[in-house]
């Protein structure tokens, strides 16, 4: 979009305070709206030059164009009007005109007082339902709302899709429209509210207000299932019992109230003074081993883009069931610190970094830190495959 059309386009806080966007970033939770003044201040600003080339030249995409009805009704009744001679006619056809001007004056009063904004709702994963949200709410006075439509793109996955306000929208009132698709890739996907637009009151104008209100939101590798093999599987299934249970080890599991019998050591004084009750540690069993994943992103290693892609995948899967059952303690991109994982927040954090992952050509040597947990490296299976080792041991493979 151009920067002319994007000076358009004002959040509705900005509005109110009288000053312009474009050159600065805006919140997510903004609101925005056709104009660049506050409709409380619009005479201070008030030019009739400018006013008259507005109507003259619109901006670009800020236009108020005919439909084909339109069009051809009045090139229907011109030509009758020219060839006839008839009087009838002609006061037709500038009856015609003239209502033709009402319906682009009443075509911008509708989104006049009209606000938008743009809201994903993330996780966004290749694959499964993405939904974005567009809320809209009606700040005019006296007028309802009408028959607006919002152009949505999504450029990674070159998705589109026209959402419709069939209801009307009273004074003062809120309604939101939703879009479900399935992103495609991982990455970086930019959702863009791409315009704005409506045939109220007559269908025979269209009047389009160009909006580029953009969101960006991280696409989470496909989900894939892991099959555990060998002596690592069996061991699975033994110690998952374990940590289901709380003991006695160096991991907090979480905080309980106080019991009777409970050892004075295990009291957490801090959450209890906050509180205003005991409360005690439960930290989690000792008995389980916990795994560190260690991921080496080399271009050498991973020629193949279908194979690097399954090895994003694999990794995130791998993070979350090893998390769940209570086994997953760190992860690491060579090159990198590693991460260490305590909350399902450091785990969305780890599929946010390999939501972003790509090959690098050289990676830096970094000394492997010894971590509690074993550490689980990937390579390549085959020509389509991955495996997850445990030192020597293959330990689960896609």
């Amino acid at each position: 979009m151009s920067e002319r059309g994007a000076q358009d386009l004002v959040p509705a806080s900005l509005q109110h305070a009288g000053t312009r966007a474009g050159a600065t970033e805006v919140a997510s939770d903004e609101w925005y709206g056709a104009g660049g003044a506050s409709r409380r201040r619009w005479w201070i600003n008030f030019s009739w030059r400018e006013a008259l080339w507005g109507l003259l030249l619109p901006k670009q995409r800020q236009r108020i164009l005919p439909t084909l009805p339109g069009l051809v009704l009045i090139v229907a009744i011109g030509m009758a009007a020219y060839n006839t001679g008839s009087n009838i006619l002609f006061i037709t056809l500038a009856l015609l005109l003239a209502s033709l001007v009402l319906s682009g004056v009443l075509a911008w009063s509708n989104l006049s007082g009209t606000e938008w904004r743009l809201r994903p709702e993330p996780p966004f994963r290749v694959g499964q339902e993405a939904v974005v949200v567009v809320e809209l709410r009606n700040r005019k006075r006296v007028l309802p709302t009408y028959a607006l439509w919002f152009d949505l793109e999504a450029r990674l996955s070159q998705a589109q899709k026209r959402l419709l306000l069939a209801r009307r929208l009273e004074v003062g009132g809120t309604d939101r429209l939703e879009w479900s698709f399935r992103p495609l890739r991982r990455g970086i996907e930019r959702i863009e509210l791409a315009g704005v637009g409506s045939l109220f009151p007559f269908g025979f104008l269209r009047k389009t207000l160009a909006a580029g209100v953009q969101r960006e939101v991280k696409v989470w590798p496909a989900r894939v299932a892991c099959r555990f093999t060998g002596a690592v599987a069996a061991r699975f299934q033994l110690e998952s019992e374990e940590v289901a249970r709380p003991g006695w080890g160096s991991d907090l599991l979480g905080l309980r109230r106080y019991q009777s019998g409970d050892s004075h050591r295990h009291i957490h004084w801090k959450a209890s003074a906050r509180l205003r009750h005991l409360m005690v540690r439960q930290n989690a069993t000792e008995g389980a081993q916990t795994f560190a994943l260690w991921l080496d992103a080399a271009a050498a290693v991973w020629a193949r883009p279908e194979q690097f892609e399954l090895l994003c995948s694999f990794a995130g899967s791998l993070a979350e069931d090893l998390f769940r059952l209570g086994r997953l303690d760190s992860v690491t991109v060579a090159g990198e610190p590693p991460r260490l994982v305590r909350r399902i927040r450091d785990v969305e954090t780890w599929l946010d970094r390999l939501a972003l992952l790509q090959p690098v050509s050289e990676t830096r040597r970094q000394a492997r830190p010894r971590l509690r947990g074993a550490l689980l490296t990937f390579e390549p299976d085959g020509e389509r495959g991955i495996c997850a080792r445990l030192g020597d041991d293959v330990a689960a493979r896609v």
